[in-house]
């Protein structure tokens, strides 16, 4: 008895044999409401009530909010290089 074969144990006469071919599981697409682009694209898609936003477009929109008053705060800066990934 192979070793594969020791590791797959059925029990009762209808027990179904493992498929050595598993189909990857199905991707159900999701698009951002801004940029349009399908969640197989992205890093992270939040989904809310009739609306999703990308990551991307999340930090775009975070960083616009954040400079709309022109001037950074320290707090402000820190939280932009804490999400871009240029303090590292």
């Amino acid at each position: 008895m192979s070793e594969k074969e020791k590791k797959v144990v059925s029990i009762g006469s209808k027990a179904k044999k493992q498929s050595e071919h598993k189909e990857p599981p199905k991707v159900e697409l999701e698009y951002c409401s801004f940029c349009g682009r399908p969640n197989t694209m992205v890093p992270k898609l939040v989904k809310g009530p009739g609306v999703n936003i990308c990551s991307e477009c999340t930090l775009i929109a975070v960083q616009y909010l954040i400079l709309q008053d022109g001037a950074l705060s320290a707090e402000a800066q820190r939280i932009i290089d804490m999400l871009w990934g240029t303090n590292r």
